[in-house]
């Protein structure tokens, strides 16, 4: 039974309204949310995140067994009931809320796939069409909370030490098998005010993430290009798989992006080997053609096999969206790969499960790029365990 405290179910309402109304991704509502309320404890902060996300994640269900998706307090008494907590408060929001009425229609809503599971019809009709059976697993996964998984920085410290020393904080850890420099939080917390955080001793990281670095197989002395690099999360991991010996360009269109990741940087101890360009025009493209002993493009994408880490993406998404997206996926391949020096190698990686952003579009470039060779993809799909990635390494021949 939860103890009800009104000031904190404002504060969901409230960040509810921010991702909903004023169409906000909800990591930035909560964290501006939470920064104008320092006073907030690790756990009231902690209730006004799970819940937000978890209403977030189940709105569509929310809203039909409320029969009023737009009224947030309703929908989070609704997920009250739905989480065994009969005695709501006698609050005027509440008013009319029924146990017995909600769960009576959460019975009906096992027989509609997209109610039940809280998608879009749209994303429940193109997901059975791409992916067949395999959908109805996936689904179920990305409807799942998402561990908090680090990616050990081992410029500074091997994975058994990182393990040590949170176990001294406080902070335990399970090792993840198959991922050589991933630890799980036993319990989610806030590791950003960690001192060993600070000391760049971890970045945070899913371990799907953590496969991409490797698959691009880098040696230390390199010239590398991380074309899409965004914050740095993959950057950081080359560097670290490098031993700090070498280049890497990091390339991205948004300014502020590689602002932090040159924080980043410094931080992990590895903004010696990393340079930042800002991605202006086709020239700069140009400037590095034939230049590159690797080439990572971890693509713009659907982003559907990150559901379960970020749920508001189901309510932004489109379908018209999806398709546009296809096109600047075909379009970097087909420009970028053009910095790769011959005998070079090429990851080409997405956060989507659907196959149309994945070995399609590998296929439709090497069908066009006759110098061009696959030589291994993989997929790890959300049902594993982590997010969903998949990864293609190809190489230039010609």
């Amino acid at each position: 039974m939860v103890k009800f405290y009104r000031n904190l179910c404002e504060a969901v309402v409230q960040a509810l309204e921010s991702i909903f109304n004023e169409n906000r991704y909800a990591d930035r509502a909560l964290e501006k949310l939470l920064k104008q309320n320092p006073r907030w404890g690790s756990r009231d902060r902690r209730f006004i995140a799970e819940t937000t996300y978890d209403i977030v994640r189940w709105y569509r269900l929310l809203g039909y067994l409320s029969d009023t998706p737009n009224d947030f307090w309703r929908l989070m008494g609704t997920w009250f009931l739905l989480n065994k907590n009969p005695g709501l408060p006698p609050w005027r929001e509440f008013s009319g809320l029924d146990a017995e009425l909600v769960f009576k229609k959460y019975e009906k809503a096992k027989q509609i796939r997209a109610v039940h599971e809280s998608i879009p019809d749209w994303m429940d009709e193109l997901c059975q069409r791409e992916l067949g059976s395999r959908w109805e697993k996936e689904i179920t996964s990305l409807n799942e909370e998402a561990e908090v998984v680090l990616r050990v920085n081992t410029l500074k410290n091997l994975r058994e030490e990182l393990q040590e020393r949170l176990d001294e904080e406080n902070i335990q850890t399970e090792i993840v098998r198959d991922f050589s420099d991933a630890l799980i939080l036993s319990q989610r917390q806030n590791i950003f005010q960690q001192a060993a955080f600070k000391e760049g001793l971890f970045e945070v990281q899913d371990a799907g993430s953590q496969a991409i670095a490797p698959f691009l197989n880098v040696e230390p002395g390199q010239r590398i290009v991380d074309a899409c690099a965004g914050g740095g999360g993959k950057t950081l991991h080359l560097a670290a798989l490098m031993q700090n010996r070498g280049r890497i360009i990091a390339m991205d269109t948004e300014a502020w992006k590689l602002e932090e990741l040159k924080k980043r940087a410094k931080r992990a101890g590895a903004s010696n080997m990393i340079e930042t360009r800002l991605i202006e025009s086709t020239k700069t493209i140009k400037r590095l053609e034939g230049s590159a002993d690797r080439v990572l493009l971890d693509v713009p994408c659907s982003g559907l096999g990150v559901l379960k880490r970020n749920p508001d993406a189901k309510w932004k998404l489109s379908l018209e969206a999806i398709e546009k997206g296809r096109e600047t996926q075909q379009m970097i391949l087909r420009d970028y790969s053009s910095m790769l020096k011959k005998g070079g190698l090429l990851v080409y990686s997405t956060c989507s499960i659907l196959p149309s952003e994945n070995e399609k579009q590998v296929e439709r470039f090497l069908g066009e790029h006759k110098d061009f060779q696959l030589l291994k993809q993989r997929m790890i799909y959300p049902s594993q365990g982590f997010d969903g990635f998949y990864m293609a390494l190809i190489k230039k021949i010609g």
